[in-house]
């Protein structure tokens, strides 16, 4: 069988993860010839500080015969997307690619070299304001593990590169061999794409105000209390109306939506580390009823509590 060509492309400054965990799930399925292609070949520093060989560089290989090429993240991205060879380069491999992938950051990448307009693309929920900022004509959206857009795909960061590349084998290699790498690397095969990236930024939204500070503290304090408006307005000697006003400016969102998020945050955490049924965690942290807790969960993860039980719950002791 033709082995699938995949060439990663990493730069100064890389993430590490963002190249390491794709490139094992591609190796440990096997029927693919991995590559490394970096500005030029030789060692290059990720951005933890760590050293990987890139057996190839940009002047140096063409870019021609890649089935699917692999833009990878990390805090070097801005430095490298102003270097023409590197973004030329990229932008030529598309071309003939079958499919073309970034994951994290590497999005900005391939948005520098024109291949993102007019398409659908996830990034690091982090990195996503900028990159809508910085290149309008492309359509971000935060909240997914990765996306697909026809032959192009896209992911957040570290460990959803995984689920892409996990993906990306059932893709070619169908859900078998998907499957045994999972299981090999202890991964879920698979996090649907549309699930939600759970390492929303809510924890660091932080009030510029000491009235809806004392507002959000009350919140994170008693995630099961009455938080309604009169309530949180109180919390912060506010008037209703004054507090909602005030609450949205600061936060990015208005009051319930930010009691929602923290009492299904709160929620996630009763889901991991105990038994206690949904009507009862339900109960304790403000839902009133499990189906109201499932509401919540589906409209902000894009999951149910089950399933979130399911795959995310601590199993230390059990048998994998």
């Amino acid at each position: 069988m033709h082995a699938h060509r995949i060439a990663f492309v990493i730069y100064e400054g890389f993430q590490s993860l963002d190249l390491v965990g794709p490139y094992e799930v591609f190796q440990r399925a096997g029927g693919y010839d991995c590559s490394v292609v970096a500005p030029a070949p030789g060692p290059v520093r990720a951005d933890s500080g760590l050293p990987v060989h890139a057996g190839h560089g940009v002047t140096t290989l063409p870019p021609t015969g890649i089935d699917t090429l692999v833009v990878v993240g990390g805090e070097g991205v801005h430095a490298a997307r102003s270097d023409p060879r590197l973004t030329g380069w990229i932008a030529a491999a598309a071309r003939g690619a079958r499919r073309v992938a970034s994951v994290c950051s590497g999005a900005f990448l391939l948005a520098e070299a024109g291949l993102l307009n007019g398409r659908r693309v996830t990034t690091h929920w982090a990195r996503a304001e900028r990159l809508a900022r910085e290149y309008p004509a492309v359509t971000v959206r935060p909240d997914p593990i990765f996306i697909r857009d026809g032959h192009l795909w896209s992911s957040a960061g570290v460990t959803a590169g995984m689920d892409l590349a996990l993906a990306l084998v059932e893709e070619d290699l169908g859900q078998q061999v998907a499957l045994e790498v999972a299981r090999h690397l202890v991964l879920f095969l698979r996090r649907p794409g549309n699930q939600s990236q759970f390492s929303v930024g809510l924890w660091s939204m932080q009030p510029s105000s000491d009235p809806i500070r004392q507002a959000v503290t009350a919140v994170h304090a008693d995630p099961g209390g009455r938080h309604d408006i009169a309530g949180l307005a109180s919390h912060a000697g506010l008037s209703p109306r004054h507090l909602q006003r005030r609450f949205t400016a600061e936060l990015g969102l208005p009051p319930a939506a930010y009691v929602e998020r923290v009492r299904v945050e709160a929620a996630q955490r009763a889901l991991e580390n105990g038994g206690d049924s949904l009507d009862v965690i339900a109960r304790r942290y403000g839902f009133g009823t499990a189906e109201t807790l499932r509401r919540s969960f589906h409209r902000c993860l894009g999951i149910t509590p089950s399933d979130y039980r399911d795959r995310f719950r601590s199993t230390t002791g059990e048998p994998l």
